[in-house]
């Protein structure tokens, strides 16, 4: 295998972005068991009627209605290197951290810098390309970055605060699939994959652009499918894998999901490298917590598995959409620029998601 793509504007002598975290990008959340035992003794959000969307279905952002045409998104990301050039990185978290504005069916407004630096180490001209890759990706969705909070921290940090707006009546919640609705993922997984690759020195040139790339496409198709009655739920694929995402969605809508996995794309490369060994521990962290729930084929290989519950940064969204309606969203989103769009399986009566193929 080849050695992997390092930008030449990196000076190889100094120290690698991803050199000075323990993981990277949202393979580095907390695992989604250990999560959910934090936040059992969580205080209940203060009533509202204008609380479109709180904590409670482990949803993308928080939505608050304003009056009878608007309500404002808020959500934070953050996390450590994933990449070591700075400005990839940068637009990585910062389309990231948008997404979950998109996946609300949404469109941002404004964005907020959280950055966190081990300042005594890491050069200061690193630190303006990590923000000048996330304000470009702003530029891109056409916010403004208005200010931020910075901190010494011993590992670098980089995310936003966006805040976004959407009509009350087009909010796209990751709770209300209905029975029948066809799966429609946007991207293809495997991001995770190819990020364990690189910090062995064994991601190609092509896998770390085809990395790159996916990572960076905002997920703007999100706040045209707000306008559309046929889709009925939206979530974006992130840390916690594909079934742990399509899992949340089931335990919010009281259903259960079929999983097509052989439907499920895959970015160019990145099967091949799991099946060589390649994954994360995030993935290990993620079948952990939620594998009693998922129901697999006899002998299906553990790599695919691994694939199946990979972290994805900024990965795409999963989709909800009446069956009538699912080529008609895979062909949007495919003249959006996701090519790799597809329907990979569909919702139905029951509970936990079952695996075929």
């Amino acid at each position: 295998m080849s050695s992997p793509a390092r930008p030449s504007s990196l000076n190889q002598h100094r120290k690698r972005l991803t050199e000075m975290a323990h993981g990277g990008g949202c393979g580095c959340k907390l695992a989604p068991a250990v999560l959910q035992e934090i936040l059992k003794k969580m205080p209940l959000p203060i009533a509202s009627p204008d609380l479109l969307v709180g904590a409670e279905t482990a949803d993308d952002a928080a939505v608050y209605r304003l009056n009878d045409a608007q309500a404002i998104i808020a959500t934070t990301d953050f996390f450590t290197p994933i990449v070591d050039d700075p400005r990839d990185f940068g637009r990585i978290a910062a389309t990231n951290a948008l997404s979950d504005v998109y996946a609300m069916g949404g469109r941002p407004l404004f964005a907020l810098a959280l950055v966190g630096m081990p300042v005594a180490t890491i050069p200061i001209e690193m630190v303006q390309d990590i923000l000048a890759g996330g304000a470009s990706v702003c530029a891109e969705a056409g916010i403004p970055v208005l200010g931020g909070h910075s901190i010494d921290t011993p590992e670098p940090i980089y995310g936003l605060v966006a805040i976004g707006m959407v009509h009350p009546d087009k909010v796209l919640k990751n709770a209300t699939a209905k029975a029948g609705d066809r799966l429609v993922l946007t991207k293809g997984i495997g991001v995770g994959i190819f990020s364990a690759a690189m910090k062995k020195d064994e991601l190609s040139a092509q896998g770390y652009r085809a990395m790159v790339d996916s990572a960076t496409k905002l997920n703007t198709i999100g706040t045209e499918l707000a306008d559309l009655e046929a889709v009925h739920a939206l979530t974006d694929v992130t840390g916690f894998g594909l079934l742990g995402h399509l899992n949340e969605m089931c335990r919010g809508a009281g259903l259960g999901a079929t999983l097509h996995a052989g439907d499920v794309p895959v970015l160019e490369g990145a099967a091949h490298l799991a099946e060589a060994g390649y994954g994360t521990g995030a993935a290990i962290r993620n079948w952990e917590s939620y594998g009693a729930e998922i129901e697999l084929p006899q002998s299906f290989p553990d790599w695919r598995r691994g694939l199946l519950c990979d972290p994805q940064t900024s990965g795409g969204l999963l989709v909800a959409v009446r069956a009538d309606r699912a080529s008609d969203i895979v062909e949007r989103c495919r003249a959006a620029g996701f090519m790799q769009a597809a329907v990979i399986g569909e919702m139905r009566d029951g509970t936990g998601v079952r695996v075929e193929g």
